[in-house]
């Protein structure tokens, strides 16, 4: 089941990419852009960190903060929807577990029947094995639309935030370095405890995944680093607060018990 969900979230990774790759990255966005992507994605989000860079004396580098958590901020109750996912197929873990030891054999009609108590017992645990990708299907048009918006709003380029211009690399790798360690601290607090921590295809994604972001920010604009620094930051202290309670809901259900 993990399996599936990993091939399908690579797939969906892969159709958005072709997707947003039919423009140009370096094109500018501007209101006259074409195209539905342009016009309802990625335009409305430069005209968003646009706004809010004007309200702040041309502060691009604040609108880029300001921006990113308002988008993570709406996407909050999707993350929380996949949070409670992740958290109700731990849940169940062990009940799985003896399920496969129940029906080891390798053979069709025991894996068959293996599969129907499987569906059994998701059905009776109201957990869906596929709600955790809902989020992610979601999400990925959204923060990819952000990528591009930063990329393409030509004032971004010509503006500096704190040590670094926007439009250039961070000289001295901070962003870099700070994406990859918050991006790997995000997957690891998403993977604590759930099913992917067992699954070796998502552990290589825990790895895989920092490696990719820090050393993409080394070589992209600082803008697009910032983002991916703001935007991790946030998923960690999300994570953290939405996980507590779930926790606590779960350690004092067990003393009741």
């Amino acid at each position: 089941m993990l399996r599936k969900k990993f091939w399908l979230l690579v797939t969906l990774i892969g159709l958005l990419a072709i997707l947003s790759g039919c423009t140009d990255v370096n094109e500018p966005i501007t209101e006259d852009s074409e195209g539905i992507w342009n016009s309802y994605f990625v335009y409305p989000v430069s005209w968003l960190i646009t706004y809010f860079a004007e309200l702040f004396n041309e502060n691009y580098g604040l609108a880029i903060v300001i921006v990113t958590v308002l988008v993570r901020l709406v996407l909050l109750p999707l993350n929380v929807k996949q949070l409670k996912s992740s958290k109700a197929m731990q849940d169940i873990q062990p009940k799985l577990k003896e399920l496969q030891q129940k029906y080891s054999s390798k053979d069709a009609n025991t894996q068959q029947k293996l599969q129907q108590e499987t569906m059994q017992l998701f059905q009776k645990n109201g957990v869906n094995p596929l709600a955790g990708c809902l989020p992610i299907f979601i999400q990925m048009p959204i923060l990819i639309a952000m990528y591009h918006a930063i990329m393409r709003t030509e004032s971004i380029k010509t503006h500096s935030f704190l040590w670094f211009e926007l439009g250039a690399r961070d000289p001295f790798f901070i962003l870099p370095i700070i994406a990859a360690v918050a991006t790997w601290l995000q997957q690891k607090l998403m993977m604590a405890g759930s099913p992917a921590s067992q699954n070796p295809q998502m552990m290589v994604m825990l790895y895989v995944m920092p490696i990719m972001i820090g050393v993409f920010a080394m070589f992209f604009p600082s803008a697009l680093a910032l983002y991916w620094v703001v935007g991790n930051i946030f998923m960690v202290a999300q994570t953290l607060l939405i996980r507590k309670p779930m926790m606590a809901d779960k350690n004092n259900g067990g003393d009741k018990k």
